[in-house]
């Protein structure tokens, strides 16, 4: 079973370079995935001597990268090397390769204006251009996720975040936020004050009855969540959220490149990726995390396995179906209706629990029943 398959390292051997590897590593270990690494260089160097030379120590420096990822024990792929603009080959390399992330540094090498978070020029290039997700690795930032905040308002792009969100808070354990920004809205100047906090609160009811309509749609259960609804401005309330809960990692869905879209991520996702002091992870067409399971899993512990995985990565319904698949082998097998119990209860279907509970503890009585009939046999025959 896996969640994330691929994921493309781009590498600029900066003095940052180490902590975008090393946070690569770090979800591949978690999500048991592959990496690729790729490094581009520049392609204005006219001389030879000089263009050899620095290939040379660029393929020696993806070489100890491929060295540092196998000595975690994480799979390897090829070792990319292009010449080019940066942003140019790694979205082409991430479709190339099919990858399901780009893991990336925040650029702010580029600049050093690091006291203001500011992202650099090319990291912010591939997050507009690249359909595929991109988490971003700040600086002296390991990744040690205790808090995820997840904006939302209520688009298609933020219940793509949102879903991915959820499987990252599972996964490390973390507490997630979910935020939705109320905005404030100008009354009419010759409205009372009466009709102003009316409509106000009118407003605020709306939002919160979409809010909780959207969380509907999400598998909650067994989560450490909360729900937040600021009234403000959305950039300003998600960068204040960050700040006041000491967030570790945003995850944001962003829209598209061009047209209404490109404009609509400007006035919000841009302006908060630009100053957000903590990583995050963005996410457009693609999700970077989905359930793949085996499909020839034949032995009948591999398959509870399997469903136990599901269990704690809140995918519910699919481990149901990997318990029953081993009762399809043995109906006998107790561990497999005990567990099946346990996750309708997680999913307050207490009827449900209570009859596979009940199954399999009948079936242990029958078992142990069996076993004594036995003995008094061989103590007869005996």
């Amino acid at each position: 079973m896996k969640l994330l398959d691929n994921i493309l390292l781009a590498q600029d051997f900066s003095k940052s370079s180490n902590d975008v590897l090393h946070t690569a590593i770090d979800l591949a270990k978690v999500f048991k995935s592959k990496i690729t690494p790729i490094h581009v260089v520049s392609e204005y160097i006219e001389n030879d001597k000089t263009r050899q030379l620095l290939n040379e120590a660029t393929v020696e420096r993806l070489r100890e990268t491929l060295n540092e990822i196998k000595s975690a024990s994480v799979e390897t792929g090829e070792a990319i090397l292009e010449s080019g603009s940066p942003l140019d080959a790694i979205v082409r390399a991430a479709v190339d390769i099919n990858a399901n992330l780009i893991v990336v540094g925040d650029g702010t090498s580029e600049s050093t204006d690091n006291k203001n978070f500011r992202l650099g020029t090319t990291t912010e290039r591939i997050i507009q251009k690249s359909d595929k997700p991109v988490f971003v690795v700040k600086e002296n930032m390991p990744l040690n996720i205790q808090q995820i905040l997840c904006p939302v308002d209520f688009s298609a792009a933020s219940k793509r975040a949102l879903s991915n969100a959820i499987i990252m808070a599972r996964k490390f354990r973390a507490e997630l936020t979910i935020l939705s920004v109320s905005e404030l809205q100008e009354t009419l100047w010759f409205s009372s004050d009466q009709a102003k906090e009316e409509e106000g609160r009118a407003r605020s009811l709306k939002h919160k009855k979409q809010f909780d309509d959207f969380l509907e749609e999400f598998s909650l259960t067994g989560l450490n969540w909360v729900k937040e609804t600021p009234k403000g401005k959305p950039a300003e309330e998600i960068l204040s959220a960050i700040s006041r809960k000491m967030v570790d990692l945003l995850v944001m869905g962003t829209n598209g490149r061009t047209g209404l879209n490109r404009l609509i991520m400007g006035s919000v996702t841009e302006k908060v990726i630009r100053e957000v002091p903590c990583s995050f992870l963005t996410l457009k067409s693609e999700d970077a995390f989905s359930l793949q399971l085996e499909t020839n899993i034949k032995d009948i512990e591999q398959r509870y396995e399997s469903g136990i995985q599901l269990m704690d990565d809140g995918f519910y319904e699919e481990a149901i179906s990997q318990f029953k698949a081993c009762l399809g082998v043995n109906n006998m097998h107790i561990p497999a209706y005990l567990e099946i119990a346990k996750v309708y209860e997680k999913l307050n279907d207490l009827e449900k629990a209570k009859l596979y509970r009940d199954q399999g503890i009948q079936i242990k009585e029958k078992i142990w029943y069996s076993k004594i009939e036995d003995e008094v046999r061989k103590l007869r025959g005996s």
